[in-house]
């Protein structure tokens, strides 16, 4: 099971990679239309697209976590945080982009939103199996 998560997590990756490339470089696709014709959908887009690749990774990871500071963190949880916020602060150095403390916000509560359904998933996993 957790190879085919992983399998959707690189995959889902991929599409994120692609559509910032395509943000990036100023190019359209079907998908940004869509999001466009929604009420805040570029923020529900970031919440839901960085959501879920969270959500992926942290269970591709089987769970795994570490603590720091007295707070258990996921393995999964941070490493797309420092990607988010990467990419998020690269815009503003990118001419056909600008950086907006919203989208990063957005992309705040979709990887906060994830790590709570991942931490009753993991409670709720442990309690089948005992």
């Amino acid at each position: 099971m957790y190879k085919l998560i992983v399998t959707i997590a690189v995959v889902f990756f991929a599409f994120v990679l692609w559509v910032i490339y395509l943000a990036n470089t100023g190019g359209s696709s079907v998908f940004f239309d869509f999001i466009r014709s929604i009420p805040y959908g570029d923020k529900l887009g970031h919440m839901c697209l960085f959501g879920f690749l969270t959500l992926v990774t942290i269970i591709g990871s089987k769970f795994r976590s570490f603590s720091c500071g007295g707070f258990e963190l996921y393995y999964g949880a941070v490493l797309v945080g420092l990607f988010v916020v990467v990419e998020e602060l690269s815009q503003a150095f990118i001419p056909s982009r600008t950086f907006d403390f919203v989208d990063l916000a957005a992309d705040a509560v979709g990887i906060v939103i994830a790590v709570g359904i991942a931490y009753v998933a993991s409670k709720h996993l442990t309690n089948v199996a005992t």
